[in-house]
């Protein structure tokens, strides 16, 4: 096999065994999950040759007629587990155990966890200080470092062989932390002329693999975002030549997430084209080593949260609702196997200018900002910030030199909040109490971000998932710096 995380696959004896193993469940896959399928073909479950190692609808299907048959458990759910290989279900299946301690992509064990991160160019003093201070709890650095050019050539955005970053690549390669940089593009039009130019996708195969190899890297993170549908088959066609060129280095893919359709479009049919994507999860796991989703920028796609949260009168336009990264990540794990996947978390946040009307809110993103920008903003207009609906912190404020607003509506949002309303919450129930009351419209502030609390969340979903590990966006100094506590 190519790379040493993809461990030899065990042979499982179907004979009975004295202690429980790992239970299994749909998503899962690997080795445990072949030796479940064999048991299950053995007993007439499952047809021949349906040993695949991925724990699909077939086997969960199989899997439940077994348990029935049995007299197990006939009807409800994972947590009753209904469609859970677990003790029991081994049991009577004869025995076909799990090894508790997985293998190859069955899941990662708490030891093999991996930490890495970026590190933005346009921040390099910080983020490399950041990175080295750090670097104990890092199994891989991600220098944000080249940029592909219109013409297919490949721009160091740093300058990666002097300092800062030659100190540090240093350092990292002394405790055995993976160095792998970045290369990136969100240029649609570029990105379709190079990938459906043989020549020129051959030649971009070639020059990355040289800058790896000359560079003494440890591998490359692929960053090709905004892809057409169209190129779909173009790119995984590139991943395939880069993959065969790399030989022992790593070829590491940072893929956009992609959310289920039934939540993306709540309540209405969707487009035709909707599920029309441009990445390839099955061509992607063939030609990839880590697959790292970009579980944040989520703002309004999450129709269905979206609503949930205004049933309960509150904000939503999260950096990343911990609810939307699982089912990002779960949406993935149908098809790549957990081990390979590794949960993108975000150490920023948004600020956004928001329009109440009096059927809900309207929101205009502003900008991004380090969680130590809003903290003096908070303190200025005496708010203590609270967990939103998506588990991030925020609050609503209106700035004192005054917005936009009606006529009709007074700058004094909060003083039309219901009583016993929080500080962080008063500008927003007051402008759509007044905007409910004047048939009008008034406007505020609204500032929501990435803590440590929340980033927490997002690592401890990770390590129940079974997943390889997160990939911080961004490390750069400006993060929650108590985040840190919880890399362990």
């Amino acid at each position: 096999m190519k790379k040493l995380f993809l461990f030899a696959t065990f042979i499982l004896l179907l004979v009975p065994s004295s202690a429980s193993a790992a239970s299994l469940s749909f998503g899962a896959s690997g080795g445990s999950v072949t030796a479940l399928q064999q048991a299950l073909i053995a007993k007439g479950y499952l047809a021949q040759g349906k040993a695949t190692g991925y724990f699909g609808p077939l086997t969960d299907a199989a899997l439940k007629k077994f348990q029935c048959d049995s007299g197990i458990i006939c009807s409800g759910t994972v947590v009753a587990g209904y469609g859970v290989y677990g003790p029991r279900t081994q049991a009577a299946l004869g025995g076909a155990s799990v090894p508790t301690t997985p293998s190859g992509s069955s899941g990662t064990s708490v030891s093999s966890f991996e930490y890495s991160g970026w590190l933005p160019y346009w921040r390099e003093a910080s983020s490399t200080q950041d990175a080295l201070a750090h670097i104990d709890q890092l199994k891989e650095i991600n220098p944000f470092a080249y940029v592909l050019q219109d013409d297919g050539t490949i721009r160091d955005m740093v300058g990666i062989a002097e300092e800062p970053w030659r100190s540090l690549i240093t350092v990292a390669k002394a405790k055995k932390v993976r160095v792998i940089p970045t290369i990136m593009t969100s240029d649609t039009a570029s990105l379709h002329a190079i990938l459906s130019d043989s020549a020129r996708r051959v030649a971009l195969e070639d020059d990355i693999t040289a800058l790896v190899l000359n560079e003494g890297f440890d591998g490359i993170d692929i960053d090709f975002e905004g892809k057409s549908a169209d190129d779909k088959n173009y790119f995984s066609t590139f991943l395939r030549g880069l993959y065969s060129r790399m030989g022992n280095k790593w070829v590491m893919c940072t893929i956009e997430s992609r959310t289920p359709l039934s939540d993306r479009y709540f309540n209405v049919p969707p487009p035709q084209d909707a599920g029309l994507y441009a990445n390839d999860f099955v061509q992607i796991n063939k030609y990839c080593d880590r697959v790292r989703f970009m579980t944040y920028d989520q703002q309004s796609v999450d129709t269905k949260r979206a609503a949930e949260a205004t049933v309960q009168g509150q904000l939503y336009a999260p950096v990343a609702d911990t609810a939307w990264v699982e089912k990002a990540i779960r949406e993935a794990m149908k098809v790549i196997p957990k081990s390979k996947i590794v949960m993108g978390v975000a150490t920023y946040g948004y600020e956004w200018d928001v329009t109440a009307y009096s059927d809900g809110y309207v929101y205009d993103l502003l900008w991004s900002f380090g969680p130590g920008y809003a903290a003096p903003i908070a303190a200025q207009y005496g708010i203590t910030p609270v967990r939103q609906f998506s588990g991030e912190l925020g609050f609503s404020y209106v700035p004192a030199a005054g917005m936009a607003a009606a006529p009709s509506a007074p700058v004094d949002l909060s003083a039309h909040a219901p009583s016993g309303t929080t500080s962080a919450d008063r500008a927003a129930a007051g402008a759509l109490a007044s905007a409910q009351a004047n048939n009008s419209h008034s406007s505020f502030r609204y500032m929501v971000w990435q803590d440590a609390e929340a980033i927490k969340q997002k690592i401890d979903l990770a390590k129940k998932l079974g997943i390889r590990g997160v990939a911080i966006f961004r490390l750069d100094g400006g993060e929650d710096p108590a985040m840190w506590s919880y890399f362990k």
